[in-house]
């Protein structure tokens, strides 16, 4: 599974695409992928997602840039209950500051 970094978030992708996008006249990477969700992590990673945007690092790609949410949709809103699982699906576009 390939790993994604928000900022100093570590989340393990199980599909991970990558596209190309025009906005402004500019290309911009777009970066899709689901992942899993435990009660356990779940403050952690929905507070970070709160934030909007982050410092995008994809290891195995040899990539990093700065990106904000897209799209974010999530399979189960309230993770509180132990044992619980989510299944998260989130996309990252290129910030062009």
């Amino acid at each position: 599974m390939p790993e994604i970094i928000l900022d100093d978030l570590r989340i393990q992708a199980e599909y991970l695409q990558h596209e190309w996008i025009l906005k402004e006249d500019k290309r911009l990477r777009k970066v899709i992928f689901d992942f899993k969700v435990t009660s356990d992590d779940y403050h952690q990673v929905t507070t970070k997602l709160y934030e909007n945007d982050f410092t995008v690092k994809i290891p195995d790609e040899n990539l990093q840039f700065q990106a904000s949410i897209s799209t974010y949709s999530t399979s189960i809103t309230n993770l509180y209950h132990e044992g619980e699982v989510g299944d998260y699906h989130l996309e990252l576009i290129e910030q062009t500051n």
